[in-house]
């Protein structure tokens, strides 16, 4: 039995049938009005904080969007299959620049993320989160920081949902290790 769909989700849902009937702007409009903000913060978070070049990488997710929406069967949230096609913008820039996927990160640019309540929590988790294996980080990034449930993740990501979880699972373990002595200092 399917899950039922929650509202943010229907009106996507309504959202992308107007366009694909009517063809109506505003309703494309409305679309990337919900989405643009989480699809640019995917993006800065993959690139390592590179605003400029996820902006760049965005346009091309959202060009993409008009010309392939009606490849969107409703098999997952319209959310995730969003995310799925920034996440394969995002390899393919990486192929086509011929850049490694491990570039080293612009830990000051990416470390403006609201992750913690203090700035040194912020920095000492970003620089753990950095030394985690691409996957690892990446599927940490997915659904704590984007908020997909691990099936969604998985689809994004193109791995199998127990794949997805595991490394979840090692990449929290890694963090909890290497930040459990945690302690701010104060001068």
């Amino acid at each position: 039995m399917a899950e039922p769909l929650d509202p943010e989700d229907r009106l996507d849902r309504l959202l992308v049938r107007r366009v694909l009937d009517t063809g109506e702007a505003q309703a494309f409009e409305q679309l990337l009005r919900r989405h643009q903000g989480l699809v640019r913060a995917q993006l800065r978070r993959l690139l390592h904080g590179d605003a400029a070049q996820a902006d760049e990488l965005a346009q091309e997710v959202f060009l993409r969007l008009w010309r392939k929406l009606d490849q969107y069967r409703g098999e997952a949230r319209f959310a995730t299959w969003l995310f799925r096609l920034a996440y394969t913008v995002f390899l393919e820039s990486r192929r086509k620049s011929q850049l490694p996927l491990e570039e080293d990160a612009d830990l000051e640019g990416a470390a403006g993320a609201d992750l913690g309540p203090s700035p040194a929590l912020r920095l000492d988790l970003q620089q753990a989160l950095e030394r985690l294996p691409r996957p690892e980080r990446q599927a940490l990034m997915h659904c704590a920081e984007l908020g997909l449930s691990h099936e969604e993740a998985a689809q994004v990501m193109g791995l199998p949902l127990g794949t997805l979880k595991s490394h979840v699972q090692r990449g929290k373990q890694r963090l909890r290790s290497w930040l459990q002595d945690w302690k701010e200092t104060t001068p």
